[in-house]
């Protein structure tokens, strides 16, 4: 009889995108804690949506945005989520911003990387040995070991590097190659330079990640590579539109290698 324990794994189309939970090592007395843990986290996803969405019209985002509910009277997940958005448009120097379209308030840059940071840290916390979850290519681990794979923005099926990690790391990448150009200059409110195929960062927190990748891809490669170098906290993989990569310093210790380049 093997000894190796069952994964738990689960698929979820939600937010405009799939969510897929990989959860390893669950001993057998925490297997109840952590199934009811990958439950909470898959209500807490539509959750999110139900709140966020923008194209929800009864969404507090959306309610927001017309001016029938101010920040205070908004849902606590709400509030946090835009104050996550005002520190990382500081941190940024303005380069990330959760009001683009008309000064109204839109923080899906980072609210998707946050939920999936909040669903992997509920299933880390209730016990399992290894949680891996992916959200719309962005992805949470704890746990492992891990390997993350690195779309290849040139080559559509294929990577062009793998992360490999350890314990809690978030892996996230932006740019225009999956859904077109999608994200904006907040400055002037048009599509930046398309000088870059996609910025994948590396960080502990993927709502981190998720944010800092976003705000790199609206500063064109000009202004991104000294601000990624300088990023505490974080590391930097990137592909230019013409096909060339680099790197920040750090990278490559997170690396299993680089494929294609």
């Amino acid at each position: 009889m093997s000894c190796e324990l069952e994964p738990l794994r689960h698929v979820e189309h939600v937010m405009g995108t799939v969510f897929s939970f990989d959860v390893r090592e669950v001993p057998d007395t925490a297997r109840p804690r952590v199934q009811a843990a990958l439950d909470g986290a898959v209500v807490g996803l539509h959750r999110v949506d139900e709140l966020f969405s923008p194209f929800r019209p009864e969404s507090q985002i959306s309610r927001l945005a017309r001016g029938e509910l101010n920040v205070a009277q908004c849902d606590p997940d709400v509030r946090d989520v835009l104050r996550m958005c005002e520190d990382a448009e500081y941190r940024s120097g303005g380069w990330f911003s959760a009001r683009y379209a008309g000064g109204q308030p839109d923080p899906t840059g980072l609210v998707k990387g946050w939920a999936v940071e909040r669903a992997a840290r509920m299933l880390d916390s209730a016990g399992a040995g290894s949680v891996c979850v992916n959200g719309g290519g962005d992805v949470q681990v704890h746990g492992g070991p891990w390997r993350v794979g690195v779309a290849d923005p040139h080559r559509r099926g294929e990577l062009i590097a793998v992360v490999e990690t350890r314990g809690e790391l978030a892996v996230a990448t932006s740019g225009p190659a999956e859904r077109g150009c999608h994200i904006l200059d907040p400055h002037t409110g048009l599509p930046p330079a398309q000088d870059l195929a996609s910025v994948t960062v590396i960080a502990t927190s993927l709502a981190d990640a998720d944010a800092w990748a976003t705000a790199a891809c609206a500063m064109g490669a000009e202004r991104a590579r000294p601000w990624l170098q300088r990023l505490a906290g974080a590391e930097a993989f990137v592909v230019t539109a013409s096909g060339g990569t680099w790197q920040t310093s750090g990278f490559a210790r997170y690396t299993a290698g680089l494929c294609g380049v």
